[in-house]
């Protein structure tokens, strides 16, 4: 199973005090050398953490594939494409939204969004598309003609926080909260399986399949499992935990689970 390490919450760290540091670039070979196989950095157009400077300079330093999440406005589309990473994400975006709450709306008659696969390819960048985990979405994206899908696993890892954590919630992005334990094991065990059933569906259909969404040290074994799924992109769970261990231990203990 790759793994890409999204450093998105460095950023987050470094735009609390807008000077540079911590230096995202630091983190580039630490990354490499735990046993990453990509980078992965989300270019928001509020710019809320990575900044376009950033972009161009991970592109230009890292030994890894860069996989660059984006929205499908055009002027971030022309930055893409100009600074050609190795992929291209297309992810739903709200400033409102504190990350990414879902997948994409695919319309096969949307002009910004089939313009946008275009030009990406016409640039040889890879195209994925995040996505819900559900069948329609798969072909939509095959219908696409981009290269890979990525999985949302936010509903999934919600389930499992509320059945095995004893912390408040306050994610409102699901209405399981009054289900007991009994009715959120059903839940979980049923999301795991609609992602396996479309990760197959995806692969059946030639796509290459990623997933990622609130995965952590915790709930990401059984998703490691699916064998339709070659990428798990991580991020703020890897971070959290290199504050205390160290960015390189972080990378090494979410490798183990993958690969255990």
């Amino acid at each position: 199973m790759l793994l890409g390490v999204n450093i998105d919450h460095i950023a987050v760290l470094r735009e609390a005090r807008r000077v540079n540091n911590p230096n995202l670039i630091d983190a580039l070979a630490i990354c490499e050398r735990a046993g990453a196989e990509q980078i992965t950095i989300h270019l928001r157009e509020d710019r809320r953490h990575i900044q376009d400077k950033d972009v161009k300079d991970i592109i230009e330093h890292s030994v890894l594939p860069v996989n660059l999440e984006c929205a499908i406005e055009p002027g971030i589309i022309e930055i893409v494409c100009s600074l050609k990473p190795h992929r291209a994400t297309i992810v739903p975006e709200k400033r409102e939204e504190v990350t990414t709450e879902g997948g994409l709306a695919l319309d096969l008659n949307n002009t910004r969004l089939t313009n946008a696969i275009k030009n990406l390819q016409a640039n040889e960048i890879e195209v994925s598309l995040f996505i819900d985990p559900a069948a329609e979405a798969v072909e939509s994206s095959m219908k696409l003609g981009v290269e890979w899908v990525e999985l949302h696993t936010g509903r999934y890892s919600n389930l499992f926080a509320m059945l095995y954590s004893n912390l408040p919630h306050s994610n409102h992005t699901i209405n399981e909260f009054n289900l007991s334990r009994k009715e959120l094991k059903q839940e979980l065990a049923k999301e795991l399986k609609q992602i396996e059933d479309v990760a197959n569906l995806a692969k059946k259909l030639g796509l290459k399949v990623a997933a990622g969404h609130g995965l952590n040290y915790q709930n990401v074994k059984a998703i490691a499992k699916i064998g339709a799924i070659e990428e798990l992109n991580i991020g703020q769970s890897i971070i959290a935990r290199s504050i205390f261990s160290g960015l390189y231990k972080a990378v090494i203990d979410m490798k183990e689970l993958l690969n255990g």
